[in-house]
């Protein structure tokens, strides 16, 4: 998503009579938990101002001026992108949505050169964005900036609130600001000009409420002592969907590795990865298209030597069959081939274990801290997080390792507290994750 907010005289008006003070970084926890001086958002006039932002198509170059200037003096915007991606390796953004508050601007983005724009976009206070996955990966891969750092996700925010790790905008907007919206236009063609009045509409609506949404979880969430926690998370999740878009070709293959396989797989899968990946990129078409990832694993299982096997024992689509048939084999000959010197690493086994003891003492810690500083259990600690931290434990790795989700604000809670509770239990650890002790 994507969103602008500048400080015109309409936005002084709400921040005077509708909002909180704008605060566009965290300060101290200790700060945001004396709500005695929080007044709570007048939602009603935020909607209110919100129906009555004005629209504006920028479509030539030197409309998007404009556009610099207002970032360049705003503290909060908020954005949203439409693209698409059905058949293309690369997405081909479409429209760029932005809300400077009482303005609302809709970026005709193939007639615009953004360079300027994706900077000016980077140095604003807050950017606020919902679900921002997708129009992050589009920011990083079109901007060539570094990871923003000034990331504010409502749906990373309304985790902390409700527990519901995915809530969808339409459901954010419905729970919260009681406000219905249509979605029936996200898959849609978005590069048609002229955009149907449906579709200007609902990319309108993507970004005329979000802040209005910002500001109710915002509030929510300094009165509960939560939000440098949110912003942490935010920050955090950005700089990984920039890692993201900076994985190496030849280590994508990680991506679809399994536990189970051998080193000889192993190879056969970075191989063939590897491959599809450069094709896909090439030919510039979804890597499923080339081949997906059921036949990636049959073809890992299998290990088909000749076109008739690759036929019969894999998925793979027969006209991609037809054209790269060939090289394929080739691709997986020569990773059979290789040394066993040469097979990347195997993955570590996850822990599983039918005695459920350290599962249950670990759970139990979580809750418990879960409920003390009141954030749900599954935001405090992700199933992703706790597995690479058994790695750590279980193979006495240095606690450098420890994955960056839990070297921020869970740090000294996971130190002193639940690898502690871990190291009483490590045989049973260790036994479950296949190491022998």
């Amino acid at each position: 998503m994507s969103n602008n907010a500048s400080m015109t005289s309409t936005q002084s008006n709400l921040s005077d009579n509708a909002t909180t003070d704008d605060l566009s970084t965290p300060s101290s926890s200790t700060d945001m938990t004396s709500a005695e001086w929080l007044p709570a958002p007048d939602i009603d006039a935020l909607l209110d101002i919100a129906d009555e932002a004005i629209v504006t198509w920028v479509r030539e170059q030197s409309q998007l001026q404009e556009v610099i200037d207002a970032l360049a003096t705003c503290g909060r915007v908020a954005l949203d992108t439409e693209f698409i991606k059905r058949d293309t390796y690369y997405p081909r953004l479409a429209l760029v949505q932005l809300n400077t508050g009482n303005h609302i601007y809709l970026l005709d983005a193939p007639q615009l050169q953004l360079g300027d724009f994706w900077q000016a976009l980077s140095k604003v206070d807050v950017a606020i964005w919902h679900a921002c996955g997708e129009d992050l990966g589009i920011f990083y891969l079109l901007s060539g900036c570094p990871p923003l750092t000034n990331i504010f996700d409502t749906q990373i925010a309304l985790s902390y609130v409700t527990g519901q790790l995915q809530m969808g905008y339409q459901q954010a907007l419905d729970d919260q600001l009681d406000m219905h919206i249509d979605k029936e236009q996200s898959q849609s063609d978005w590069l048609q000009r002229p955009l149907s009045d449906e579709q200007e509409q609902y990319a309108i609506d993507d970004v005329r409420f979000l802040p209005a949404l910002y500001l109710s979880l915002e509030y929510e969430l300094k009165k509960q002592g939560l939000y440098d926690y949110v912003w942490a998370d935010c920050q955090l999740y950005a700089s990984d969907l920039y890692a993201a878009q900076q994985v190496e070709d030849e280590a994508m293959y990680l991506t679809m590795a399994d536990y189970r396989y051998t080193s000889q797989q192993m190879a056969i899968l970075k191989a063939v990865a590897t491959w599809r990946e450069e094709l896909a990129r090439a030919t510039n078409q979804p890597r499923t298209f080339v081949i997906k990832k059921q036949a990636v694993r049959e073809i890992i299982t299998e290990k088909p030597s000749n076109m008739r096997e690759l036929a019969h024992k894999t998925t793979m689509h027969r006209s991609m069959l037809r054209l790269y048939g060939e090289e394929l084999l080739k691709v997986i000959k020569d990773a059979k081939n290789l040394h066993p010197a040469e097979h990347p690493d195997c993955l570590l086994p996850p822990y599983r274990s039918k005695n459920k003891v350290l599962s249950k003492a670990v759970q139990q810690t979580i809750d418990d801290h879960a409920r003390t500083i009141g954030v749900p259990a599954s935001v405090l600690m992700r199933k992703k997080w706790l597995g690479q931290l058994y790695e750590v434990i279980a193979f006495d790795q240095d606690i450098s390792n420890l994955p960056q989700g839990l070297k921020g604000w869970r740090h000294e809670w996971v130190v002193h507290t639940l690898i502690p509770v871990i190291e009483e239990h490590k045989t049973e650890l260790q036994q479950g994750m296949g190491i022998r002790v």
